[in-house]
């Protein structure tokens, strides 16, 4: 292009990007090459190589990857260049511009159709590859396009590409050697390579910036250039040091300084009062909390612990206090916190104000965003990863499957006793585990239960035992005995059963068990046994005082009135009547409870009815007997009665009576028995005619405590192995829901929802096994459970975990929370196969003024004996702490109508033009630098 005399001079072709050398005595690093040093720099070579044609130069010069076979035949032929055949290079060249015009062609729409992919982490961003060879190089073309115009947007987006970020641009080429070996690409063959880009996309009138890497690999080096139209073109580079950073450089002013010293040739020429654009991101990570640190801290301000103390006691868990810590200590899902604070939209005109902006709080940034740092084991599904209840019962599913192999628990014990116990399928607990287990099991101290409290509402339609029940700890603690196989079950099952028996031998209380006078059929049937044996002991109890006291009891009563006026059993007066007979006061006796029985009880009752054809029979025998009972103590409190007393007291509705309608008793009372009392041959008057006046304490009691103690205790022992294994299941899903249900977690609604999920999904698949189905049948849905309830008890510790930590913030608990229950929603289903993402979980929150002081409460102040804050090298400290990466834009914006970029033809436009722009990315140790160079041709 021609120069004009009515417009200035062009300005100079910018220097290029040199960072600047390092102190004498930090030599190690690995720096950029000098220019001086090399015969062709790729920043100075940019614009040569673009406007390049075919002529008899190119030919001359070395062409990339040119066989020496050509060169001689060239020599052969007297050194004659025939301009009309194309070289390899523009061969090249061509193939190129075919691609490029393709894919301009299709447009963004019609290369997804075609199989563009999604680059990782990016929704929003596609790729599309094509490889190219030129003499013995495979090179590969890549082109980065969004599905849509993003727009207006901020530098400091998460979908932001690193390149859009670093240069600037939307969409981009990047051409780079295909080599399983990793070629290298030196300044001279990278050069000829963007200009064979530069080129391609010039005869396609594209606009797509280029880029080429340099270089080793490690230091992210680039050159490229891009084409705007007619007037401007724009160059970038890039490079990095590795380590050894200069003190100058490790500071804003520093860097304020080398942005600037891109504009003129001499770094000491500084332009006056250069207005720049300012822009940076500051990402802080909180260091790993020490909770032994903390409990050490606080007790130093009270009182010293001594150093031999100190070693001796456990290391603090983050999760001792949760739930779950009585059977397992869980990795902290959230092993931290990162902290993004963002400084935008500032100019600046000197260097010293660099400074200012280093050294002022964090809490002036404009957003702080934050993000928590996952552990890996949250998205990944493997087995063994996650060790928890979910864990530990697809062990108890597959001791399940194994159940149905033998009739008894003992035949488990006794075939695998010639094998070697070391082996993880059959491997058992020393005894002094057993021994433990059953210390705790049936520890005296523990008391009776309140598990009714602690359960959750939409478990009562499990069939398990409560989780605080003992039954309950056994199946818990099956869960951790051993490797919860198949013989560890039955070595437990065999010596917990023999502390049952020795407690109903001794009359001992068994403990974890509620001593009322009824049963619990919808748990079950052994914890329903449990129940029995403990009413049992109770009254076997009672039975041993009352022989105890029987004798003297009977003189005492003897000599007090004459034997057929006693009143026995009285349990008060029966306000408002009166006997027929007699003017004398009702009492209402003491009466036994009717007799227990437990499920299988009653289906024994209904199955021996079918049997005899006589089920109404068999279940009146049963009511003659609470009937004559009652009879018998009502006869005994009130020894003048009459059978029309015991029908007014017991059933008042076959009394039809008068009453009075002053309330006050009348005598005799006035009325008579139903049509049914009154029939000849009536049951009840029968009864009442051969019941004793007997009171209760001297009546055969309806439940045989002893016989019904000993037959539950023969359940126990004589249970087979997959009855056993069916309930184990149950209750083992039940309570381990129930100890987790009792974690705080904030009050997540979301995870409150999960967790009655959770619930009324086990309870549809357990019910099965209610229905006697083979467990070939059940494994699958078992085992599908298994895997619902680990991504639910996942969330819940993380869950756990957010709140204790942000319990002063809970809005941006609740937040993060949501962010990643929506994150992680997509695994939640049944499958039984591992699911594990590639995606990371990058959500940030943003953070209210309000909540800052929470949230700069994370980083605890570093003390004095850390080693690794020896040394700070960097500004914009958060409580001691400096920034992990910090990331800055330098930009300068001018008109079009102004100074160099002005038009040869006046224009009516404020449009501006960035025109140098700088990103700066690093921390004290490692620095990476970005340019783009705008430029009038």
């Amino acid at each position: 292009m021609g120069t004009s005399p009515y417009l200035p001079p062009p300005p100079p072709p910018p220097p290029p990007l040199r960072l600047p050398p390092t102190d004498p005595t930090r030599q190690t690093g690995k720096l950029p090459r000098d220019p001086t040093s090399s015969p062709a720099s790729p920043r100075e070579g940019i614009a040569d190589a673009a406007m390049a044609s075919t002529s008899s130069k190119h030919a001359k010069h070395r062409r990339i990857g040119e066989d020496d076979d050509e060169e001689e035949a060239e020599e052969e032929l007297g050194r004659f260049d025939d301009f009309t055949i194309a070289s390899s290079w523009e061969r090249f060249i061509s193939e190129i511009e075919a691609i490029c015009r393709q894919w301009l062609a299709d447009g963004p729409k019609i290369l997804m159709q075609k199989g563009a992919e999604t680059v990782p982490s990016y929704e929003n961003l596609y790729i599309v590859k094509r490889e190219l060879k030129h003499g013995k190089r495979v090179y590969c073309m890549e082109y980065n396009f969004r599905k849509s115009a993003k727009g207006k947007y901020s530098y400091w987006d998460d979908d932001i590409h690193s390149t859009e970020l670093s240069f600037g641009v939307d969409e981009f080429l990047i051409i780079s050697p295909l080599s399983a070996s990793g070629v290298i690409l030196d300044d001279p063959e990278s050069t000829k390579l963007l200009s064979s880009v530069a080129i391609a996309l010039s005869n396609c009138g594209s606009n797509w910036p280029a880029f080429v890497p340099v270089h080793d690999p490690s230091r992210k080096a680039y050159i490229g250039i891009q084409n705007m139209g007619t007037v401007f073109t724009r160059r970038f580079e890039a490079d990095r040091i590795g380590s050894q950073v200069p003190i100058r450089l490790m500071h804003l002013e520093g860097l304020h300084e080398l942005f600037l010293s891109k504009f003129v040739l001499s770094s000491t020429d500084f332009p006056a009062k250069v207005k720049v654009n300012f822009s940076m991101k500051l990402t802080y990570r909180t260091p790993e909390h020490d909770y032994d640190l903390e409990e050490t801290l606080d007790s130093e301000a009270t009182e010293p612990i001594p150093e031999s103390e100190v070693a001796s006691q456990p290391r603090k868990q983050w999760d001792d206090d949760c739930p779950w810590s009585e059977w397992y200590s869980a990795e902290d899902p959230v092993k931290g916190f990162e902290l993004t604070t963002i400084w935008g939209g500032k100019t600046f005109e000197e260097s010293f104000e660099m400074a200012e902006v280093e050294n002022a709080s964090s809490f002036d940034a404009d957003s702080w965003l934050l993000q928590p740092v996952v552990s890996p084991y949250m998205v990944d599904d493997s087995i063994g990863k996650f060790v928890g209840f979910a864990s530990q019962l697809h062990l108890l599913v597959n001791a399940f499957e194994s159940s149905a192999e033998a009739q008894f628990l003992e035949d488990f014990v006794a075939d695998n006793s010639g094998q070697d116990n070391s082996k993880s399928s059959v491997a058992v607990p020393p005894p002094t585990v057993i021994d433990r287990v059953m210390k705790d099991l049936f520890n005296d101290e523990v008391g009776n239960s309140n598990y009714v409290e602690a359960e959750n509402k939409y478990g009562r339609a499990l069939k398990g035992a409560p989780s605080d029940s003992l039954f309950a700890q056994f199946c818990l603690h099956a869960l951790w005995f051993g490797n919860c196989n198949i013989r560890a079950i039955a070595v437990l099952w065999i010596d917990f059963v023999r502390e049952i028996r020795w407690c109903w031998e001794e009359s001992e209380r068994l403990p974890r068990m509620k001593t009322t006078s009824s049963i619990d059929l919808s748990a079950c049937v052994i914890h329903q046994k449990l129940q029995m044996l403990a009413i049992c002991i109770e009254r076997k109890k009672s039975l041993n005082r009352e022989k105890d006291t029987g004798d003297v009891h009977k003189e005492r009563s003897s000599n007090s009135m004459a034997p057929n006026k006693i009143r026995k059993g009285s349990a008060g007066v029966v306000p408002s009547m009166m006997l027929i007979n007699t003017f004398q006061e009702m009492h209402a006796p003491y009466t036994q409870d009717a007799p227990l029985m437990t499920e299988d009880m009653h289906e024994e009752r209904l199955q021996a009815a079918e049997a005899f054809g006589n089920a109404v029979g068999l279940s009146g025998q049963l009511e003659r007997d609470i009937l004559s009972s009652d009879m018998s103590a009502f006869k005994a409190a009130n020894p003048d009665s009459a059978f029309e007393d015991f029908i007014r007291w017991h059933s008042p509705g076959d009394w039809v009576g008068e009453d009075k309608s002053d309330g006050s008793p009348a005598w005799p009372p006035k009325g008579k028995l139903s049509q049914r009392m009154s029939e000849h041959g009536n049951m009840w008057r029968k009864i009442w005619n051969d019941a004793p006046a007997l009171p209760v304490c001297e009546q055969k009691s309806l439940l045989d405590s002893i016989r019904e103690g000993e037959k539950v205790v023969h359940y126990l022992e004589t249970l087979r192995p997959q009855q056993l294994l069916e309930q184990m299941v149950c209750t083992a899903f039940k309570s381990s829901a129930d100890i987790l249900n009792r974690t705080t977690y904030g009050g997540f609604k979301l995870m409150k929802t999960k967790m009655d999920q959770l619930y009324a999904t086990m309870a549809s698949t357990l019910k099965s096994l209610q229905g006697k189905s083979g467990t070939s049948d059940l494994a699958g849905d078992l085992k599908r459970l298994c895997q619902v309830f680990e991504h639910i008890e996942k969330l819940l510790i993380f869950a756990a975990s957010v709140h204790r930590k942000l319990a002063d913030a809970p809005r941006l608990a609740q937040s993060i929370f949501t962010d990643y229950f929506n994150y992680y929603l997509p695994k939640m289903g049944t499958s039984l196969e591992s699911i594990c993402y590639e995606k990371e979980f990058t959500t940030k929150e943003k953070v209210g003024m309000l909540e800052r002081e929470a949230v700069s409460s994370l980083f605890r102040p570093p003390t004095a004996n850390q080693s690794w804050r020896k040394v700070l090298s960097m500004g914009n400290l958060l409580n001691g702490h400096e920034p992990i990466q910090r990331e800055i834009v330098f930009s300068v914006l001018e008109k079009l109508s102004n100074g160099h970029y002005s038009s040869q033809t006046p224009l009516c436009t404020d449009e501006q033009i960035e025109t140098h722009r700088m990103y700066i990315s690093g921390t004290s140790n490692d620095l990476w630098v970005a340019l783009s160079v705008t430029s009038w041709d």
